[in-house]
């Protein structure tokens, strides 16, 4: 290995370590005092039940851990959104677990639980995956109610989502394992079997102080809403259990019983171990985010036997387009290429940056792997299109809607990873979280704005100094300065993946060497979902 492998190595290792302390902080939920009343109560924490529920040995891929994370400050903060969530294995069946943290808020529904829980189904409902939900929560958080209820993409919509994947046939088993209050309480109605735990587990549209307050009744949350009400008087739910572990084997039970279902087809063989070490991956990225590097070395780390089948490998030289396997699993690659080029006519194309006949190709080969219904994967680290009256001329809007065509129109799955740079229409043609990716997946280098952070912060700068003189101010040399530093450290926090995974932009910071394991537990997911439609590219301009 070379001194620049080394340093480049050293630099990913310093970003994978904040990673992981950010990770196990967020893991710890409410704290350690929430976490020991919690179990003080008879009751697994969110993610024991997980532990205990899915298959030994076999790994939980959490989705969404940074949602919500430093959002809500003021109200002293919401790790994970408040609500564990992420693929597993549950007596043999990849599904979808999503597991309510009691112990941040009493597992009250923020903004960012909403999305995070609409996530979810969606990931279900795109998959055909099943899912289950292990519910212990005190309902909306009301100081932020107004965020959380009435418009569509907001609480009501996962009671909506209930029944559309009913319809669907798309199993849904939820275990009430705390309260589960007010609007909630139709989550685990609406799911096809329910299960309540004995002591813990309540449901009620109203709890006995509000029942006091509205009709003067007077009676405790127990007989009001309890496991023997619901399993013995009301028949609200199917199973009533004496704990947290009974709870959790019966679903497991449940799920042994499950049929089989046709699968999407795509084409999986042996997997074969990459050419190099998955660690090599920390050392390819260069330290220096503005430095060139050959894709292809990071592809040797991901690809099986490091093997490729590049398509118009002399042409469009920016961007990277091939067929190759991952785990087993056949894929069509798009990977921005990150040196400096020559094209056809001798013309250098700066590395990063997508040109007409970068985008004409890749556009071609989508459409490819849409015809031989291959699934497709998106390796980000793009500065965008390239721009100037050449371009222009040249027709680079046209050759970019092109791709983004094909992009927004393929019927096979999509998998993402922003493995550096993600900024501008660059992230929309390699597709972006706005082109529906089944999973979107970011390394801790990446970056993901509307531009680079130097060019955004000079830009704005502009912006501020003319708002001055307008109102007859002239900033000197030294506050200037200070001006660009103010705007360039905002921008650059706003771009930082954290940030992106915070708001749910991405389903999850992942270690770069685990890159081949969640592409792989994705298209397994995407592999229980046989095509709905045929490929229709619409009007595409050639």
């Amino acid at each position: 290995m070379d001194l620049k492998f080394n340093k480049n190595e050293d630099a990913q290792r310093l970003l994978l370590s904040e990673l992981k302390t950010r990770a196990e902080r967020l893991r710890m939920g409410g704290g350690a005092a929430k976490l020991e009343k919690h179990r003080s109560q008879g009751k697994m924490t969110a993610r024991e039940r997980i532990d205990f529920l899915k298959d030994k040995d076999s790994p939980f891929l959490e989705l969404g851990l940074f949602a919500g994370d430093d959002m809500y400050n003021e109200d002293g903060g919401c790790p994970a959104g408040g609500v564990v969530m992420g693929l597993a294995t549950v007596s043999g069946r990849q599904c979808l677990i999503v597991a309510n943290d009691a112990t941040v808020k009493a597992g009250a529904w923020f903004p960012i639980t909403a999305k995070k829980n609409l996530r979810a189904q969606e990931i279900a409902m795109e998959n055909r995956l099943p899912i289950i939900y292990l519910v212990d929560s005190a309902g909306v958080y009301l100081p932020k109610q107004d965020e959380v209820f009435a418009d569509k993409e907001h609480f009501g919509r996962i009671f909506r989502n209930n029944s559309i994947m009913s319809s669907m046939g798309i199993t849904q088993i939820a275990a009430v394992m705390g309260p589960c209050v007010a609007g909630g309480a139709y989550l685990p109605i609406l799911s096809d079997e329910a299960l309540i735990v004995k002591k813990t587990g309540s449901i009620f549209l109203a709890g006995s102080y509000l029942v006091k307050a509205a009709i003067g009744e007077d009676v405790d949350n127990e007989t009001l809403g309890g496991a023997l009400t619901h399993s013995e008087i009301s028949g609200v739910t199917d199973y009533a259990c004496e704990d947290d572990a009974d709870c959790l084997k019966r679903i497991r039970f449940i799920m042994d019983k499950l049929g089989k279902t046709q699968d999407a087809g795509y084409d999986r063989t042996e997997p074969k171990l990459p050419k190099r070490a998955l660690n090599d991956v920390y050392g390819v990225l260069p330290e220096n985010r503005d430095q060139p590097y050959d894709v292809r070395e990071l592809l040797e780390c991901l690809c099986d036997e490091g093997e490729i089948q590049e398509y118009k490998a002399g042409y469009g030289k920016t961007l990277v387009c091939a067929y190759a396997r991952i785990d087993g699993w056949a894929v069509g690659i798009v990977a921005n290429q990150r040196l400096v080029v020559k094209n056809k006519k001798g013309e250098m194309q700066f590395g990063g940056v997508i040109y007409s006949d970068s985008a004409d190709k890749a556009a071609r080969f989508i459409m490819n792997c849409n015809q031989k219904r291959i699934p497709l994967v998106f390796l980000h680290d793009v500065t965008g299109f390239m721009v100037g009256s050449r371009s222009e001329h040249g027709g680079i809007i046209k050759d970019g809607a092109k791709m983004v065509n094909a992009v927004s129109n393929s019927i096979v799955p999509k998998i993402t990873v922003v493995i550096g740079n993600s900024y501008g229409a660059g992230n929309y043609a390699m597709c972006g979280k706005a082109y529906d990716p089944r999973f979107i997946f970011a390394w801790p280098s990446a970056r993901i704005a509307v531009m680079g952070g130097a060019q955004a912060a000079k830009t704005l700068l502009q912006i501020q100094k003319a708002t001055l003189k307008a109102k007859g101010e002239e900033p000197n040399a030294q506050a200037e300065a200070q001006l660009l530093e103010t705007i360039t450290q905002r921008y650059n926090a706003q771009t930082s993946p954290y940030y992106a995974a915070a708001r749910l932009w991405v389903d999850e910071i992942i270690d770069p060497a685990q890159t081949r394991m969640y592409i792989s537990a994705g298209l397994q997911a995407a592999n229980q979902a046989p095509e709905q439609r045929a490929f229709n590219p619409g009007v595409i301009q050639t």
